[in-house]
């Protein structure tokens, strides 16, 4: 798989079970992100993932087998996905630790806490530590997104879905802002690829998206935006979720941040700078699926920006959505003029290169592991040639000095004859 993901990264893998799709099919593909039913293969998005419908699929606890030691079968269901990809797979969790967490002990997983306790312990010790268990397992099940660190700030007690959950790492900004880049470079060391959540900020919020509006309007401030500053400035921000949160002060016509332009686009792009992938938050969750409905949801959260959309099917309530009908809209809403041809390629562009980033990190880490073998085997051959240098200097030394003893002791016996024969 190293020399496909290496060799191939942006050139497709060969499809022979079905007509080669046009560019723009592939574009799409790259855009859609989908959960998976189960904790085993499913043959239906197996076939998604091989025709190239799909770009990402996203992991949550239902499909972790359940088992004492669910690492093998788990990494086996991940690796038969990725080896029928096109284009290689982002493999998504949302992996923050303390109640956001897919991969728990009982499974056989490393223990995990809350980024406010994290925040609480005051060191950044502990934050290297968790959050270097956390990445090496990611990895090391082939899991290469983490929807993760949440950098929404703990400002308000009454907020369930941030607050209450413990998934902030504090109330102030550049504490959050500290903690997070810790969190990322451990991710990176492993080369996993990190997305802050959740943006423009849902830590003031009182209601929970997943079941109805947020509104953010009178309790927002831009303290919320420092943590997204402080990252990207520092070169610490791989891509960003969006959130579902109302907020007109920022939006004129209150449309959420995952389908505003003008957060999207006028805060994210403009204001921050930055121009990297940005996910959805889950497109099904409630404040956006019964709110706008599917087609105007996609259409509203291209145009605003989103490069990547999630569809987990994991929310309690919502239709499920199959990946033939949300392609099948976006390809429609192109051909109509609806979504622009330019915002397609832009999303893709960024998509392949965040891809090429994360392969390329990853075949580093293997050139690196493999140059440092070979100067490892280097280092023992000079010493063993020191060595037997070392030896053959004593075995010559010992000789020498062999040689002189036989020369002295027959000198002696000569002398001693000598002697008596006078």
């Amino acid at each position: 798989m190293k020399t496909i993901l290496v060799t191939l990264v942006f050139g497709l893998r060969v499809m022979t079970a079905h007509a080669q799709p046009d560019s723009l099919d592939i574009k799409i593909g790259q855009m859609i992100l989908i959960g998976m039913p189960e904790a085993k293969v499913d043959p239906i998005v197996l076939e998604e993932v091989r025709r190239g419908k799909v770009g990402t699929l996203i992991l949550f606890e239902k499909n972790v087998p359940k088992s004492t030691n669910a690492f093998f079968p788990l990494k086996k269901m991940i690796w038969t996905y990725q080896q029928a990809a096109p284009i290689p797979l982002f493999i998504a969790i949302d992996q923050e630790g303390g109640k956001v967490n897919r991969l728990k002990e009982k499974y056989g997983f490393p223990r995990s806490v809350t980024a406010r306790a994290l925040g609480k312990a005051g060191t950044l010790d502990s934050v290297r530590f968790y959050a270097e268990a956390l990445a090496s397992n990611l990895a090391g099940l082939g899991i290469n997104v983490n929807f993760a660190p949440c950098v929404d700030l703990a400002v308000n007690p009454n907020n369930t879905v941030i607050f209450k959950v413990e998934r902030s790492f504090s109330a102030y900004a550049d504490s959050v802002g500290l903690l997070a880049q810790e969190y990322i470079k451990q991710h990176r060391k492993y080369g996993v690829i990190t997305s802050l959540k959740h943006f423009p900020g849902h830590g003031s919020s009182l209601e929970d998206t997943h079941f109805g509006v947020a509104d953010v309007t009178q309790t927002w401030t831009e303290n919320e935006l420092i943590p997204y500053k402080r990252l990207l400035d520092s070169g610490y921000v791989d891509a960003v979720m969006t959130s579902h949160i109302v907020n007109k002060k920022l939006d004129s016509k209150g449309l959420p941040g995952t389908l505003s332009k003008e957060i999207l686009d006028g805060i994210l792009r403009k204001k921050i700078g930055f121009d990297g992938v940005v996910f959805s938050d889950d497109m099904q969750m409630h404040a956006i699926a019964k709110q706008y409905g599917l087609e105007e949801s996609i259409k509203l959260a291209i145009n605003a920006g989103v490069d990547i959309l999630c569809f987990s099917n994991n929310i309690s309530g919502s239709e499920t959505r199959t990946v033939d009908r949300v392609f099948a809209i976006i390809r429609t809403a192109v051909e109509k003029g609806e979504i622009p041809q330019a915002r397609i390629d832009q999303s893709f562009a960024r998509i392949m290169a965040l891809k090429k980033k994360l392969y390329q990190t990853e075949a580093d880490y293997y050139r690196t592991r493999m140059i440092q073998a070979e100067q490892r085997a280097a280092k023992q051959q000079m010493q063993a040639e020191r060595a037997a240098q070392r030896n053959k200097e004593l075995l010559e030394r010992s000789q020498a000095e062999m040689d002189a003893a036989i020369q002295e002791s027959a000198k002696a016996e000569k002398k001693k004859r000598k002697k008596k024969s006078s």
